[in-house]
Order: C-alpha cells, then structure tokens, then sequence
C-alpha cells in the first residue's frame, strides 16, 4: 500500500522549483523589518454577535489602527501558567476587515530561550494589514499575565521583486547517486534576506543527524509563493524576536511552490541544532511545510520537495528513512519526560514528539509516502 501511494508523489509529473538567486543579491537595497508590541489589557467593548464566544471572554479589544504589519502572534508572560485559552483575531487589509481567525497554542521548540521564556501562539500571515481586533476567550484556568499581540513587519529584500521561478529539474530529479541522493536547490538565507544582525553570533550543532521531524508553519495558506520570503522573514522575526529563540527555529521551510528554503544558519549540510520539537531537538533535523495543512491537503510540489530534502540530509548520514531510532527525551514539555527514551520513526511528524496539531492531519497522513519516497531517492 505505501509503495502505491509512494509512487504517486514521486510521478508527479510537475518542475522542481528551482532558485536562480540574483547575483550580489546581498549588495542590493533592503528595507530592515520591526515588530510593534500592542498590550492586551481586558474588555474594551461589549461582545456582540460577530465576536468569538468560545470560553470566558477575558479580552476583546476595539477595532484598531496600526502601523503596517504583515504577520502576528499573541503571547503571554508564563508559559507554563496551565491556562487554556481561545484566541481569536480579525485584521484589516486594503481598508477591509477580515473574518476571525483562530490563533493556536504552539511555540514548544526548545530550551534555548534568553532573557525569559514566553507562552504564545503560533504566528499567522495576515497580509499587509494595518488594524487588528482580538478576543481571548479562558477555557480553563487563569488569564496569563502580560498578555500582548506581536506585530511583525517582514520589510524588504530584493528577492521579493525577483521571486522564485520554476526551471526543469537537474539529471537525477535528487535521486541516488553513489548511494546518495544528490542536494536539491535550496534559496540561502541572504536570498531569502535573512536579517543576520537578529540571531545569535554562535552557531550550535548537534552530533549527527538521526531522525527528520516534518512540522507545518500553521500560518495560512492564503499567500502566493511570491511572498514566501516575506513568511519566512516575518517567521524568522517572530521566532527571535517574540520567542527569544537564538535563530528561526526550523532547518529547512518548503513552501507550495516546492521552493526548499533554507531555515537556521550555520551550513545546510552540517548538523545544525534546531529548535523545532521540544526534548528532541539533539541527533534531529526539522523541516517545515508553509501554511497550514489540518484540513488542507499539501500541494504535490511541496511533497516532492519534502522528500528530496529529507532524503538528501538523511543520506549524509547513512539514515535509514523506513527505519526507526531511539532518541532520549531533553525536556518533560515534551510527550516523554525528560531522560526517558522513545523510539520514533526516522521520518516522524512533530505531533509524536509534542502535543500538538502539527504538521496538521493533512499532511500527517502523507508520511508514510514521503518514507517510500526517501527510500526510493536514496537508492
């Protein structure tokens, strides 16, 4: 069953997306990005019927302008504070409101966090906007303390005037060569306009890389791949600046296109330490599909370029794809507390390491084909 469903990923008969990034692009002008930090203080007016009435309403704020912003997250002081919550968002673009978006609990990633960790959402792209309204409904529990909507303005890079555009795929299609699969394409991070100036200076690597965690980016998928960029610098921001990680948290992001992206600095082919499933970030690589795939179902582009990916840093290390390996829990956030073992499958989804949605049942499902796939590619 899982060769049939293999093959059809690996069929598909459509271009790799690759990357012809312009020359010097580093040298070209770039606008820097910013974050605006909005307090989310209580009821500033009285719930009607188009509000959110999931839980008790403990925030709901007017409708309010902003400076310009193009993705958000709402965070709070404790992570650990136990409350459950249900947070809603509405934005306004092109001077219209949109309908209420519901923001998900995330943020897991790691241990890393300097200055303070914070609880919050998963981020979501809204566009280029400039108002917002939230509601935060409590489930269970006590509100968090310093509650606040985290505005990201991704600002500019040259790639967003010369986007990705689609080319035949290389001689091998990223299969075996000498019991390897060839390296895929992959957009750096100047390309993309990775503000270097945000992260942290050092890079940290883990000893080898054992296992792949296949997560989803859960911020929409309304976006042309023509903003991918603007995502991944708006995700880039948000994950350093708002969470206090010391660089984006995944080691490589696919968007619908299947343009592979590379995530946290210090060398694609090295084994980079993520932060990207909490307790089980040593021995592992993390990459990410953008958008969010619980009911959507993952464009045929993206799984393709998932596998070659994956098949490709997996393969550095002799990994088997079908196999399974045994990681040891780092952090009893995780599903495991910490210092207990689990065995994992070697290509595994970010929900069997954490409690979570991710990478969203959609996606999920296409696991077991995205295995045969890798197992395929790398011969």
């Amino acid at each position: 069953m899982y060769t049939r469903i293999a093959l059809s990923i690996a069929a598909l008969a459509v271009p790799a997306v690759l990357v012809g990034p312009p020359a010097h692009a580093e040298d070209r002008p770039s606008t820097p990005g910013s974050t605006v930090t909005l307090p989310l203080t209580g009821i500033e007016q009285e719930p009607d019927a188009g509000a959110p009435r999931v839980g008790r309403t403990e925030v709901l704020t007017t409708e309010r302008g902003t400076p310009a912003y193009s993705l958000l997250g709402v965070t709070w002081a404790d992570p650990g504070a136990g409350a459950r919550m249900a947070v809603h968002v509405r934005t306004r673009t092109g001077g219209v409101w949109s309908s209420w978006h519901e923001l998900h609990a995330g943020i897991d990633g790691t241990d890393e966090v300097q200055g303070g960790a914070r609880g919050g959402t998963e981020p979501f792209w809204a566009g280029r906007s400039d108002g917002i309204q939230v509601r935060v409904g409590v489930l269970d529990g006590v509100l968090p303390k310093d509650l606040r909507a985290e505005l990201v303005d991704p600002g500019e890079s040259i790639l967003d005037r010369m986007p990705p555009r689609p080319t035949l795929p290389n001689r091998t299609d990223g299969r075996a060569v000498k019991g390897h699969a060839d390296k895929p394409a992959i957009v750096a991070r100047a390309d993309w306009g990775a503000d270097e100036s945000l992260r942290d200076a050092k890079f940290k690597y883990t000893n080898t890389v054992r296992a792949a965690f296949v997560h989803h980016t859960a911020d929409g998928n309304d976006f042309p791949c023509s903003d991918s960029a603007k995502v991944l610098r708006s995700i880039y921001r948000y994950h350093v600046k708002t969470n206090g990680w010391a660089d984006v948290g995944y080691n490589f992001l696919v968007d619908k296109c299947g343009t592979i992206f590379e995530g946290r600095a210090g060398g694609t082919d090295k084994p980079v330490l993520g932060a990207h499933t909490l307790g089980f970030n040593t021995d592992s690589m993390g990459v990410a599909a953008m958008g969010t795939y619980t009911t959507a179902a993952p464009p045929g582009r993206m799984l393709i370029a998932l596998s070659r990916v994956i098949a490709w840093k997996l393969g550095l290390d002799d990994r088997n794809p079908t196999g399974k390996v045994t990681l040891t829990s780092s952090d009893s956030g995780s599903r495991y507390p910490k210092g207990t073992t689990h065995a994992f499958d070697v290509i595994s989804g970010h929900r069997d390491a954490f409690n979570t949605e991710c990478p969203g049942q959609k996606l999920y499902d296409q696991l077991p084909a995205i295995r045969t796939d890798v197992a395929l590619r790398v011969g």
